[in-house]
């Protein structure tokens, strides 16, 4: 074959092909290339996600209750421990002596108090042996005053009975004042030895105090303490003043922060599905037990009421979210400030009419129904609104519709419900099956009622500087 003869038909194919994509290009102008999709029934699950860390429901920290030097530590980071462990003991020469001193101080006082108690005997014995020799005495001085009466002794004599009987009155009143006074040194020691055992046990307190117990049982989560550093006590999160921590791994919770634009959604009780960094793969259940009331900055997690700056920010709320204990947890994988996020369902639509998110736009539903009525060309009468005129803005949608045989959009206007992650719910203004304009972006950002469309649903190729940008 000759050369010209070549180059002739390179030539009329190229002119073949050209002609072709001329028709082609002429039959496609005036079109708009979209995506579609279908108004579909579906199950419709509305969630709220927020991220924060694995807490227990009961924590504390372990502070000092005695000065001194930590002798011993008996745990470690990670142990468990059941209620009333020792924990750790500080040095306890002083307490131990003290109370060794007042346990001598009150052995002496019992003592005393023996002695007392025995010099009572010895006095309510003389008192009997006083009454019986008073007895005596009266029964002399009794037959001593008849005789004399009778004339039948001397003065002298009954003088005499008479002096040994008031000597005996004033002996018994005597010895009464020594049992009385007896009995008074007794109840005066029983007061000390009251006092004492009070002061023994503020001295066993102290000395108790040299040594920490758990509260509970528990995980040790934090051990900022060695042997052989001393610790202060009273300084709340001072240096030297927390033993370590103490966390109840029995509950654990998820306490996440959640977008204030969703927190008018959140109540208790709602079910979700907490996922943690350190395990991935793995989905913990739990449901949410505290919805917090004040907001928090998210740059500083400070709560607004105790913020002094005025400045305008994002803010968050607590939420805190139970973890169920079931078999299917396994929660004791689980640790105190693993990083978290919470997925809440906060709600649910079966078989709901959906559509996607995307394909909803705000426009003005007079202008689009005059637009569709011109084929997509402005009226004169609705392009330009009235001085002062407020723009009417409404959520709807494009539905594709055919008109004497081209496919054409229609702003439809709707009402929508609940939204779930990628689709939302339809109240009204569409039907199941009804096919609508879902994208994209750029073209629905400037889509008319009336204008020509095309389907166009296959996959965008993703170039490089897309991907960069």
């Amino acid at each position: 074959m000759s050369l010209k003869k070549i180059i002739l038909i390179v030539v009329i194919v190229l002119v073949i092909t050209g002609v072709a994509a001329g028709v082609i290009f002429h039959v496609q102008s005036g079109f708009t290339k979209v995506a579609t999709g279908k108004v579909v029934r579906q199950d419709l699950i509305a969630t709220v996600s927020g991220t924060g860390q694995i807490k227990p429901k009961t924590y504390v920290n372990i502070g000092a209750t005695s000065f001194g030097r930590i002798t011993h530590l008996y745990v470690k980071e990670g142990d468990h421990v059941r209620k009333g462990d020792v924990l750790a003991r500080v040095e306890s020469v002083q307490p131990e002596a003290t109370v060794d001193a007042q346990t001598a101080a009150i052995n002496s006082s019992k003592t005393d108090i023996t002695s007392y108690v025995a010099a009572e005997k010895t006095a309510a014995a003389n008192i009997d042996a006083a009454k019986a020799d008073l007895e005596q005495k009266k029964f002399d001085y009794d037959r001593a005053e008849a005789l004399y009466k009778e004339q039948l002794i001397a003065k002298q004599d009954f003088d005499a009975k008479k002096a040994a009987y008031d000597m005996d009155v004033a002996t018994l009143e005597q010895r009464e004042a020594a049992l009385a006074q007896a009995q008074a040194q007794t109840a005066s020691q029983r007061a000390h030895l009251d006092q004492a055992m009070a002061s023994q046990r503020a001295n066993f307190d102290a000395l108790d105090k040299t040594i920490s117990r758990a509260p509970f049982d528990g995980l040790v989560t934090n051990v900022p303490v060695r042997e052989g550093e001393t610790v202060v006590v009273g300084i709340q999160n001072a240096e030297g003043s927390t033993l370590m921590t103490l966390a109840d791994m029995s509950v654990i919770t998820a306490e996440v922060k959640v977008d204030e634009t969703d927190i008018v959604n959140m109540s208790l009780g709602q079910a979700a599905d907490v996922t943690v960094d350190a395990l991935p793969g793995r989905t913990f259940k739990g449901h949410v037990t505290e919805v917090g009331d004040q907001a928090l900055l998210r740059t500083t997690g400070i709560a607004t009421s105790q913020s002094t700056t005025g400045t305008e920010e994002a803010k968050d709320f607590k939420v805190v979210v139970t973890l169920d204990q079931t078999p299917e947890n396994h929660l004791e994988e689980l640790r105190p400030g693993l990083s978290t996020t919470a997925k809440i369902t906060v709600a649910q639509k079966p078989n709901a009419l959906t559509i996607p998110i995307q394909a909803l736009v705000q426009r003005d539903p007079a202008l689009e129904k005059t637009l569709f009525s011109n084929n997509g060309k402005a009226s004169t009468l609705t392009a330009d609104p009235a001085p002062g005129a407020k723009p009417v803005s409404a959520q709807g949608v494009y539905l594709l519709t055919t008109v004497d045989g081209k496919l054409r959009a229609r702003f439809v206007p709707v009402t929508t419900g609940v939204a779930g992650a990628t689709d939302i719910q339809v109240l009204d203004g569409l039907q199941a099956g009804d096919e609508i304009v879902t994208g994209r972006y750029q073209i629905l950002r400037a889509l008319k009622s009336g204008a020509l469309l095309k389907r166009d649903n296959t996959t965008p190729v993703t170039t490089d500087d897309q991907t960069s940008s």
